[in-house]
């Protein structure tokens, strides 16, 4: 069986071969100058999140008010409208502020008609605690009590040098000088006293003038008769620029000044709000309200009223 060939002619193999050659040369030049895969961007370091202030972990108590009751030297001194505005922003309370003496302060607790106590006599705020009258005392914060009079001094106290206050106070009354007390069972009147008995003395007469009332009216009406008292110095100090009084003895044993807060036992009545005062001792406490305390009076006055003093 005899095969059969197509015949191809000679320009159609110099066509094909042309075309191969070509096909080639197309393929080799694409493997070639294939670009090279583009550099990999630089890898963006991942965003750092905004910090976000810390949330309060104070409860809610929209709606709710606390009763504060308080002696008049965080009142008159202004710390209270500075510090609150704090705790009712965070917390959607309303604070009831009472400003008395801190007798008279804890004896709202005793009677149940306080939800929380802000005073300065740890003796008495001790004895409330240990008669159940409150839940635990913690400490806030402290200044000194410092004895102001006229400039004219005329008992000569400034410059004098005492063991103790004690020694200040008889020294007026030795020279005859007045000296005006707030004479109303507050921190103060109780540190005034023990003093008079550090002294070995019970004042009387009229130069003794016992006024009732509490520091910021005592000063004024130590400034109207020209006479001595014994004040804390951060009521004195936000007074000062309307008094014609001076510091004329300072920095003496027996003028610390501390101050503690308390929440009044819930057992004694319905009403009062135990929730509300245990969020008010946290927030006094805290690390935030510790530094309003004592940033309050430094742009004024140059240093603090108040130094906290929370453990």
């Amino acid at each position: 069986m005899k095969m059969k060939f197509c015949s191809i002619s000679k320009k159609s193999i110099n066509t094909m071969l042309l075309t191969m050659l070509l096909l080639s040369l197309v393929l080799f030049g694409a493997g070639c100058s294939q670009p090279a895969p583009a550099e990999a961007p630089a890898e963006t370091p991942a965003e750092t999140p905004a910090e976000t202030p810390a949330e309060s972990t104070l409860p809610s108590l929209e709606g709710q008010t606390l009763i504060l009751s308080t002696t008049t030297s965080t009142q008159d001194s202004g710390l209270l409208d500075f510090i609150l505005p704090d705790f009712e922003t965070k917390t959607g309370a309303e604070v009831k502020v009472v400003a008395v003496g801190s007798g008279a302060a804890i004896q709202m607790g005793v009677d149940g008609e306080a939800d929380v106590l802000l005073v300065h006599a740890k003796a008495d705020e001790e004895k409330f605690v240990a008669d159940g009258h409150g839940l635990q005392r913690f400490s806030v914060m402290y200044n000194d009590f410092v004895v102001v009079g006229p400039s004219a001094d005329p008992a000569a106290l400034k410059g004098a040098s005492f063991a103790n206050a004690g020694e200040a106070l008889k020294q007026i009354m030795d020279k005859g000088a007045s000296f005006v007390s707030r004479g109303d069972d507050s921190g103060t009147h109780k540190k005034e006293n023990s003093l008079w008995k550090l002294a070995d003395m019970t004042p009387s007469g009229d130069q003794y003038v016992s006024a009732g009332k509490g520091m910021g009216d005592v000063l004024q009406m130590a400034d109207e008769l020209q006479a001595y008292t014994l004040t804390d110095r951060a009521t004195y100090l936000s007074m000062k620029d309307n008094l014609e009084l001076e510091i004329v003895t300072e920095g003496l044993d027996g003028l610390l000044n501390p101050y503690g807060v308390i929440a009044v036992n819930p057992d004694k009545n319905a009403q009062i709000n135990a929730e509300a005062a245990q969020a008010f001792i946290d927030w006094i406490v805290s690390d935030e309200a510790q530094k309003l305390i004592g940033e309050y009076g430094v742009e004024k006055f140059g240093a603090p009223l108040f130094f906290p003093d929370a453990e």
